[in-house]
């Protein structure tokens, strides 16, 4: 691709090299200075369009107003431009095929409006000390399954390959733990669709009230999620608990079905099993951008391109907006979303000989400040683009936690697409910071949760 950004000298060669181990103390130093410390390349791009990153937003930025929406810091910035069918050609070298791919598939709706690029993303002081420990010593083990001598997020913060890249999206900083309704749509065609609401909650496993560090085993983290409405669908709860090699000790799941009262073990609940309510639009790792196992896939780091990427998109998720103004047919309503120009990471994942998996080879973009995966691309065997997905972020400021205002994942084929996420007419709808124990994720506590 022309507008590839070659990776670093050192990078290609620890890349070519396959090495595990962690970088030299020397490399890991850059951290703070000329990288950020997380890994970004601190100064902007040549022509400036791309700015240096000068520490991401304040915490005292805005407020959040009694319902826990945060107030917008751009929100008087007009679009720049905004790329449509019409001068798409443009501006393609800074589009992904997906996006090209949607502008192709809603010649007449579709649109990117192109804001000023603002490198917003902040993260606290104890997640940065975490990762410049992590890059002096976690190493990938189990073939890039697992992970040793890591710490609360972000191993690999000067990423060597594309399995530690995109571990760096798996284990990033997520508040430490969280609860949240989600609001999940699958419109129709003509955009009429019956809004599904989610209950999450999760924590990682050092945010436990009685977390042991001198044991910390294989897990990585607790998630929990109860179905509220439709009625056909109210009290039914999938548990989680996340390990960090799930090739040496699988996923465990358990789904409790409130018709039937019971529960029972889910190892569907994984790589491409069925996302619940989801009317075959995604599938289990769909789910934030991408989850679980790397196993299935062969990775590869292609490199850093410079593209109009989903951000602050803090309009997406205003309390002003209901879900029938955001959720129309065929994509997003184009007048709430907002595109920034930001260097991403370049991921792409194969299918290994033998493996089985819906989608044959996938494209994953990173943002370079949050390892956040913000755009992806799923093929299906014949190699014809299938899925294409956006995850609209947005820091959350406050508590210094790069977040998703929605996500989505179109049908290309179908021309169907779901968005989860949504939460803009809720009351108090996100809480970080929760402490839980271990036991409130068992499946006894799964059985409580979904008593309607």
């Amino acid at each position: 691709m022309k507008q590839m950004i070659q990776t670093t000298a050192l990078g290609l060669t620890l890349m070519a090299s396959s090495a595990l181990a962690a970088v030299p103390a020397e490399r890991a130093a850059q951290l703070g200075h000329s990288l950020t410390p997380l890994g970004a390349e601190q100064a902007g791009n040549a022509d400036g369009s791309i700015p240096a990153w000068s520490g991401g937003l304040a915490k005292t930025s805005g407020e959040r107003n009694a319902d826990g929406f945060l107030d917008d810091p751009y929100a008087d910035e007009q679009p720049l431009f905004t790329i449509d069918a019409q001068n798409v050609a443009q501006y393609r070298e800074k589009l992904s095929a997906g996006q090209l791919a949607m502008l192709q598939r809603y010649p007449k709706t579709y649109r990117l409006p192109i804001y000023p690029s603002h490198r917003s993303v902040a993260l606290p002081e104890s997640v940065y000390r975490a990762a410049q420990q992590n890059a002096l010593n976690t190493q990938l083990i189990g073939n890039g399954n697992g992970l040793s001598h890591f710490e609360t997020a972000y191993p690999f913060p000067i990423a060597q390959n594309g399995q530690e890249v995109i571990w760096n999206h798996i284990t990033r900083y997520r508040g430490g733990s969280m609860r949240r309704t989600s609001v999940q749509a699958t419109p129709q065609h003509d955009g009429t669709f019956t809004p599904i609401y989610f209950h999450q909650q999760f924590s990682y496993r050092d945010q436990l009230s009685d977390f042991d560090p001198a044991k910390p085993d294989n897990i990585l983290f607790y998630f929990k999620e109860r179905v509220s409405s439709p009625a056909r669908l109210a009290g039914n709860v999938v548990l989680v608990h996340e390990t960090l090699n799930q090739v040496e000790e699988p996923r465990k799941a358990w789904l409790y079905n409130a018709g039937q009262r019971r529960v029972r073990r889910a190892p569907q609940v994984a790589y491409d099993g069925p996302y619940p309510g989801s009317e075959g639009l995604r599938v289990a790792d769909n789910f934030d951008m991408f989850n679980g196992a790397l196993d299935r896939y062969d990775w590869q780091l292609i490199g850093k391109r410079e593209l109009f990427i989903p951000y602050n998109s803090f309009k997406l998720d205003s309390p002003k907006l209901n879900y029938r103004d955001i959720v129309q047919a065929g994509h997003l309503n184009p007048d709430f979303t907002r595109y920034e120009l930001h260097r991403v990471w370049v991921v792409e994942a194969k299918l290994k000989p033998g493996e089985r998996h819906v989608y044959a080879k996938r494209t994953f973009y990173l943002d370079e400040d949050s390892w956040q995966i913000v755009l992806a691309e799923h093929y299906d065997s014949r190699g014809i683009l299938w899925r294409a997905a956006e995850g609209h972020l947005q820091p959350y400021y406050d508590v210094q936690v790069p977040w998703l205002a929605v996500e989505t994942t179109h049908d290309l084929i179908n021309g169907r697409y779901i968005v989860s996420g949504m939460k803009n007419e809720e009351k108090r709808p996100v809480e970080f910071g929760i402490r839980s124990l271990a036991a409130d994720y068992t499946p006894t506590a799964l059985r409580n949760a979904g008593v309607r």
